[in-house]
């Protein structure tokens, strides 16, 4: 046999075997997707997490969409799809750079008042469904721009997005936090002066938009020891131990997550991700199998608009 025959028979048995993978690796995945249909706890958590994904951004997800290998996608208004679940082994880091639904919401975002810092990588709300947010809050530049209004923080003011009612709750922040600030030194040293609100530039040392792009998140006063890349843990743990409890309280009673409940913490950072709250006020702990998965809620019809809706489409 010569040289180019060799060469041909070569590379048909590496097609063969790339492709033998290819349908085994298939297959593999929606085996898998099949499996954990079946399971009752998988099954309750991803439509909680639905429900929450409904509950945060109102009017924005049409109607959901499940393929015969079980997998299940939330529909945009837009028509475009997020999946709940993509089946692909992640990373900390990856998880955060391309997201599927339950990436997002797998972390627990803890609402009693933090005592010690979270693990590294523990960074419930830092992981962002990016066709979801410009879909919500505008997919260039100009877009967001236009959906920004002007929000009062008291001595100045600052920008903020007006869609899926984030201004709207920033003012409603402002209005309980400008009282207690006036009459409490450490609340107001902690608040003013502001960092900053909207800015549209990328997250440090990557490719992917801040929130601050957006228009959804508001730097508080700084501090150098706010950000895990600026101090150690130690220090991080120093300025936690010192931080206004009742300031963290009022952003998180509006839907919005603190940077210093992060791992990777960044201390003067508060951004408007009602999911995340949600999340942790009604689903905090694990499904009760027998139970409903919706357990908690019967008396929230707004909830229960969804819950039937999520029962209906996911037969």
């Amino acid at each position: 046999m010569n040289l180019r025959k060799k060469l041909i028979c070569i590379l048909f048995l590496a097609l063969f075997v790339i492709g033998s993978y290819i349908v085994w690796h298939s297959n593999t995945r929606t085996a898998e997707t099949a499996v954990k249909a079946k399971d009752p706890v998988y099954e309750a958590t991803m439509k909680r997490d639905i429900l929450c994904l409904m509950l945060a951004y109102p009017g924005y997800i049409k109607g959901l969409e499940k393929k015969e290998d079980g997998q299940v996608y939330a529909v945009l208004k837009s028509g475009k799809k997020l999946p709940y679940d993509d089946q692909k082994k992640k990373n900390s880091w990856q998880k955060s750079g391309n997201p599927d639904i339950q990436d997002v919401l797998e972390q627990i975002y803890p609402l009693s008042d933090l005592t010690q810092l979270l693990p590294e990588y523990y960074n419930p709300g830092c992981a962002r469904i990016y066709p979801l947010l410009k879909e919500v809050y505008g997919t260039n530049k100009a877009q967001i721009t236009k959906n920004m209004v002007k929000v009062s923080i008291g001595y100045k003011f600052v920008e903020f997005n007006k869609n899926n009612q984030a201004a709207q709750a920033l003012q409603s922040v402002m209005k309980e936090l400008l009282p207690l600030a006036r009459n409490d030194y450490k609340i107001y040293g902690a608040a003013f002066p502001s960092n900053g609100a909207y800015y549209y530039r990328l997250i440090g040392a990557t490719d992917r938009l801040s929130s601050h792009a957006f228009g959804i998140s508001i730097d508080l006063h700084s501090n150098k020891y706010d950000y895990w890349r600026w101090s150690s843990r130690e220090q991080g743990q120093k300025r936690i131990n010192s931080y206004p409890k009742e300031l963290v309280r009022i952003f998180e009673k509006y839907g919005f997550v603190w940077g210093g409940k992060w791992g990777n913490f960044d201390i003067m950072h508060y951004e408007y991700r009602p999911e995340i709250i949600l999340k942790a006020r009604y689903f905090a702990k694990d499904p009760i199998p027998g139970m409903p998965w919706y357990d908690g809620l019967q008396n929230n019809q707004e909830a229960m608009k969804y819950t039937w809706m999520i029962e209906e489409q996911l037969l």
